[in-house]
């Protein structure tokens, strides 16, 4: 059966392949091999979602008013929801595909990416808060690099990073809803940071599981080639 990973696989990365002591790890860790379809329901959700990320930048640091914060929130929340949704989907109809495994996580990078600047924009988080997300991404920027170069694709989304997303995900709204003067922005920032906390940690927990997978998949290739 082909896997996503044999196109434009090096020889050292085809030779792992066909190695048999590397074949299981390769296989347990590997995302399964999905369809090359673009005109799905899923894709077609993530795409309505990647739209929703220059309104929400608008709303935020544009409008800049309650208003247009709660409608900041609206957005958000749909996102998540729409999250959710576009898994089932696909998993439901068979409706996986290469298209998909791009643009789920690049909207929920996306999102994190405007609100966290947006949030510091506004004064809302400190920077270092900003500089503590970015160096993760750097960081797994360099990992998924080197796993090109060696033929591999993309690494299993991890439930931790999952859950991470989600942490921060519910966050951003309520430190949103924080800044505002009213009875219940005391509640909702302290509930916001508390998952701010948890999210933060959990992403960078993630990014040690991968960095973990990462490192195997590279040293079984390796080994695999030696003479």
């Amino acid at each position: 059966m082909t896997n996503q990973h044999d196109q434009g696989r090096s020889p050292a990365a085809e030779a792992a392949r066909s190695s048999p002591a590397a074949q299981p790890a390769n296989s347990s860790t590997a995302i399964p091999a999905p369809g090359d379809r673009v005109l799905t329901i899923p894709n077609f959700i993530s795409f309505a979602r990647l739209l929703g990320v220059p309104v929400f930048v608008w709303l935020v640091l544009g409008v800049r008013t309650a208003t247009g914060d709660w409608w900041a929130v609206g957005i958000l929340i749909a996102s998540g929801v729409s999250d959710w949704l576009d898994g089932k989907i696909a998993r439901a109809l068979n409706q996986q595909s290469r298209l998909g495994q791009v643009l789920d996580p690049a909207a929920d990078r996306l999102y994190i990416v405007a609100t966290v600047i947006a949030l510091a924009v506004r004064a809302i988080i400190p920077w270092w808060l900003v500089a503590v997300l970015a160096v993760r991404e750097l960081v797994m920027g360099v990992v998924l690099g080197a796993l090109r170069r060696r033929g591999w694709g993309a690494l299993q989304v991890s439930f931790a990073g999952k859950t991470a997303t989600w942490c921060l995900l519910y966050a951003f709204p309520l430190l949103f809803l924080g800044s505002h003067n009213a009875s219940y922005a005391e509640v909702t920032r302290i509930i916001g940071w508390i998952f701010v906390f948890w999210g933060s940690a959990l992403y960078w927990w993630a990014a040690g599981l991968y960095i973990a997978q990462a490192r195997q998949l590279l040293a079984e290739t390796k080994e695999s080639v030696l003479p």
